[in-house]
C-alpha cells in the first residue's frame, strides 16, 4: 500500500470548503469530544474533524482524500471499546463523523423494513420502528448514543442476538462511499437476492477499514404484545447450561434474552449504581436475567415462564426467582444488566475481554479463565457477566483490591494473550462482538490462519489500495 501523507493546509481548506466552516473542526476545544474514546485508553490527535451532511459530501471529500494519500478515520456515536474509531497520536489523519447523516427516511411495518442514515442513534431507530407498530430488535447499553453506521461498521451484538442475531442478520442492503469517492448504491429491501455475491456483508463488520456506511435498510419485526422478564439465582454454571436448555425447550424463538451474570456482579452494581436494589434475598454465585415474548395476549409468555422455572426448581437448578410484575420491575430488573458495564469502574482497574466459546463450554470457560488469571495477577477478580444464549462472555478483570492501578493494567497484553490463548484453545473467538479495532490487531494476526489473513488482505487492497480507510485498525 501507499504510503500515506499528512493533510496540506490546502486540502484542509478544500474538505473544509465540502463541508462549510460550521462543520469543520480545528479548534481543539471542538474537537476533544471525537479524540477520546470513553474509558480514555485512546486519545488521538488530528488536524481536521469534519462532519459532512451526505453520501455525496463524504464522496467528495474521499476523493480528494484517496489522491492525496491522507488517511481518514470515521466514526459514528465514538462508543466503540477497541480504539477503532480514533485517529492516532501521530495526528495525520482526518476525522469524518456520521451524525448529521440523522435522518429516518422510511418506515414499512408492513414490509418489514426501515430505511436509515449512518449517524441515527441506535434509540431513534427503536423509536422510530416502535411508533410505526414494529420492532427493531438490536438493543445496547449505548444505545441512546451510539449510531447505526457503527453499529454496522462492527456488527454490535447487543442482548437480543439469541432471538433475532447480530446486526448483520438484521441488515437487508447498504449504501456505502468507497474509499475512491464511488458511491455503493445497495440499499435494497430484499429478502432474497442472489445475484452474486453479497456486498453488503463486506462493509457490515469492517469496522471502515472498507468504506463508509451512510445508509441502510434495516429488517423490522412484529412487536412482542407480552414479555415475562425474571431475574434469577442458579446453583452453578452447569445448573445454568441447564436452565437455558430448559428454557428454549418450553419456549422454543419466543426466548429472547438470557443474560447472566456472576454474585460479584450483582454486588457491584447495587453497590455503586444508585437506586438499584438487590431483587432477591440471600447471595447465590451466579444470576440470570430471562425474558420470554410473545406475539399474543393470552398469558402464553408468563406461562412459559412459570414453565421454565418450574422444572428448573424442580431440578435444583435454581434456588429463587423474581419475576416482573409491571414494565417498571422489568425495566429495574434490566438495569441491573445494563449499568454493570458502568459500575465496573468503581472498582478499579479493568482488563477487558469480549470473547465467546460454544455455549456448552462457558462453565468449563470460566473455570481455566480463572487459572488462567490467577498466575497472571495473583488476587485479580474476574467480572463475569454477558450474553449466555449465544456464548458471548465480557470476561473483564478487576485490579487486586490492594494494588495500583497502573501497575496493574500494564499487565493488559500479558493478561489478554493469556486469555485469548485459552480461548483459542476452546476454539473460540477474541472478539464476540465489539470488533478488532486497534485493539486486538496484534492479536488477530496471532491467532487467526495466514490464508485467513491474507483473503482480509486481498479484500482490503481491492477496495482500498491506498489503505487511506481507518489505517493501522484490525489488519
Amino acid at each position: 500500500m501507499t504510503q500515506l501523507n499528512p493533510p496540506t493546509p490546502e486540502l484542509v481548506a478544500k474538505l473544509t470548503a465540502i463541508v462549510g466552516e460550521a462543520h469543520a473542526f480545528t479548534d481543539a476545544s471542538d474537537q476533544a469530544p471525537y479524540l477520546t474514546e470513553w474509558r480514555e485508553k485512546y486519545v488521538g490527535r488530528t488536524p481536521l474533524v469534519l462532519r459532512p451532511g451526505s453520501a455525496a459530501e463524504i464522496s467528495e471529500i474521499l476523493k480528494l482524500a484517496n489522491e492525496a494519500r491522507v488517511g481518514v478515520v470515521p466514526q459514528g456515536g465514538n462508543t466503540g471499546l477497541v480504539g477503532g474509531q480514533i485517529p492516532f497520536e501521530s495526528g495525520e489523519e482526518i476525522v469524518i463523523s456520521t451524525e448529521r447523516l440523522n435522518r429516518v427516511r422510511h418506515v414499512d411495518a408492513a414490509g418489514g423494513y426501515m430505511l436509515v442514515e449512518a449517524g441515527v442513534t441506535l434509540a431513534d431507530v427503536q423509536n422510530a420502528a416502535e411508533e410505526a407498530g414494529a420492532l427493531f430488535p438490536l438493543s445496547l447499553a449505548s444505545e441512546g448514543s451510539c449510531r447505526i453506521g457503527g453499529n454496522l461498521a462492527s456488527n454490535a451484538g447487543g442482548v437480543q442476538v439469541l432471538a433475532f442475531g447480530n446486526t448483520r442478520d438484521l441488515t437487508l442492503g447498504v449504501e456505502v462511499v468507497l474509499a475512491d469517492g464511488r458511491i455503493f448504491e445497495g440499499l435494497r429491501a430484499l429478502k432474497k437476492d442472489n445475484t452474486g455475491y453479497d456486498l453488503k456483508h463486506l462493509f457490515v463488520g469492517s469496522e471502515g477499514t472498507l468504506g463508509i456506511i451512510t445508509a441502510a435498510v434495516l429488517k423490522l419485526f412484529p412487536r412482542p404484545v407480552e414479555t415475562a422478564t425474571a431475574f434469577v439465582a442458579v446453583r452453578d454454571l452447569d445448573a445454568m447450561l441447564e436452565l437455558f436448555r430448559g428454557a428454549r425447550a418450553v419456549a422454543g424463538t419466543n426466548l429472547t434474552a438470557f443474560e447472566f451474570m456472576s454474585g460479584w456482579c450483582l454486588d457491584i452494581v447495587t453497590s455503586h449504581v444508585p437506586g438499584l436494589r438487590r431483587p432477591l434475598e440471600g447471595d447465590a454465585p451466579w444470576y440470570v436475567l430471562l425474558e420470554i415474548s410473545s406475539g399474543s395476549a393470552d398469558g402464553a409468555a408468563e406461562a412459559m415462564m412459570e414453565g421454565a422455572l418450574s422444572e428448573a426448581f424442580e431440578s435444583g437448578a435454581i434456588s429463587d426467582a423474581a419475576i416482573a410484575a409491571s414494565i417498571d420491575h422489568a425495566q429495574q430488573l434490566w438495569r441491573l444488566r445494563e449499568d454493570l458495564s458502568e459500575a465496573q469502574k468503581f472498582e478499579g482497574g479493568s482488563i477487558k475481554h469480549d470473547i465467546s466459546v460454544p455455549v456448552a463450554a462457558i462453565p468449563e470457560f470460566v473455570t481455566r479463565a480463572g487459572e488462567v488469571v490467577e498466575a497472571v495477577c495473583a488476587g485479580a477478580r474476574p467480572v463475569v457477566f454477558g450474553h449466555f444464549g449465544d456464548g458471548n462472555v465480557h470476561y473483564n478483570v478487576t485490579q487486586p483490591a490492594a494494588m495500583e492501578k497502573a501497575a496493574y493494567l500494564a499487565q493488559w497484553e500479558e493478561m489478554n494473550d493469556a486469555v485469548h490463548a485459552l480461548v483459542a484453545d476452546m476454539d473460540g473467538s477474541i472478539s464476540a462482538e465489539h470488533g478488532i479495532g486497534r485493539m486486538k490487531r496484534e492479536a488477530l494476526a496471532r491467532f487467526r490462519s495466514e490464508t485467513e489473513l491474507d483473503m482480509m488482505r486481498a479484500v482490503k487492497a481491492a477496495l482500498d489500495p491506498n489503505g487511506i480507510l481507518n489505517p493501522g485498525k484490525v489488519l
